[in-house]
């Protein structure tokens, strides 16, 4: 299964699509879709199962207040989520998984944590990555980070790999001029964007525009036939 958004020439989604206007090959050969829902539809979708990856280094010492609230206005835009992963890592990394009846202990822990230290990103994007693995329907990770890693033990390379055989959809939210390190491929082969800002001022209007995207994408699914 995979999802994709279309959009006319001046960017507007186009929302009214049917399965016909599709076509899925596979190595070359056509594909029989089996699944096929609009992303407005969500009381037929899968379940949501949302993930936040939240960087608490100390580099982000200046923007974590407006951080945080534009973190939780967006994840309160998100009722139909059957759970929420919050990874929030400095250093070490944390994960905590929440239901939607445990919002109010969420918003807690995303004010709780003060920035310090390093910042292992790959590491928590390889630990959120391996445990969605075991996780059925729709996976989709916001990771929230300066995108400068400074202490994994886990490569980039290794992360992209176990990205590759997941099924998380993956965007990336990148703050201020030092962005030369962020995954750009793990958004990409995950069929997520990467969205940059210079100042924590603009995450309201990224969030906003992560929303829209996810709201308006397809879901296909197919068995794959006559493909060795």
């Amino acid at each position: 299964s995979f999802g994709v958004t279309v959009t006319d020439k001046r960017g507007n989604f186009l929302t009214d699509l049917t399965t016909d206007d599709f076509a899925v090959l596979e190595d070359g050969k056509p594909q029989t879709v089996k699944y096929f829902i609009r992303g407005q539809q969500t009381e037929a979708a899968p379940e949501l199962h949302l993930g936040v990856m939240f960087d608490t280094s100390g580099s982000m010492s200046a923007d974590i207040a407006t951080a945080r609230t534009a973190a939780i206005k967006f994840l309160n835009a998100l009722p139909e989520a059957k759970d929420i992963t919050l990874v929030d890592f400095d250093s070490e990394v944390r994960l905590a998984k929440f239901g939607q009846q445990d919002f109010p202990r969420l918003v807690e822990r995303i004010r709780s944590r003060k920035p310090d230290g390093y910042t292992a990103m790959y590491d928590a994007l390889g630990q959120y990555v391996t445990g969605a693995d075991d996780v059925d329907g729709r996976k989709v990770l916001i990771v929230f980070s300066d995108g400068v890693d400074t202490s994994s033990w886990l490569e980039a390379e290794s992360v992209l790999e176990t990205a590759r055989r997941g099924d998380v959809v993956v965007y990336g939210v990148e703050v201020g001029a030092r962005r030369a390190s962020f995954p750009r491929d793990l958004t990409e082969i995950t069929g997520g964007r990467l969205f940059s800002v210079e100042s924590t001022g603009g995450l309201s209007a990224v969030f906003a525009k992560i929303l829209e995207e996810f709201r308006n994408r397809y879901l296909i699914s197919y068995s794959p036939e006559g493909v060795a």
